[in-house]
């Protein structure tokens, strides 16, 4: 990882809410919005919104089960000693 991209990282995690969803999602292993909304005490749409953003930057990953969408910590691109740091938090 370049400078660029860890600089890009920790502008996505500063924010509070995604931070506290990356934090749940750790602990949690995969969750559906719904329950991550509730978790991190903020609304469905902002939380969705997070997840977006989380997503896009290949730090969560998706899956669809009917109608609801779960997601997960994306490890395979996640920074692993973010990661760690994340784990040694909880």
């Amino acid at each position: 990882m370049n400078k660029k991209e860890l600089i890009k990282i920790l502008k996505i995690i500063s924010n509070e809410w995604r931070a506290l969803i990356l934090l749940y999602l750790i602990e949690n292993k995969e969750a559906y919005v719904g329950d991550i909304a509730e978790a991190v005490n903020t609304s469905f749409r902002n939380t969705s919104k997070s997840l977006s953003i989380l997503a896009k930057n290949n730090l969560v990953r998706s899956r669809k089960k009917f109608v609801r969408k779960y997601y997960s910590i994306d490890t395979k691109n996640f920074p692993k000693d973010l990661l760690n740091i994340f784990k040694n938090c909880l």
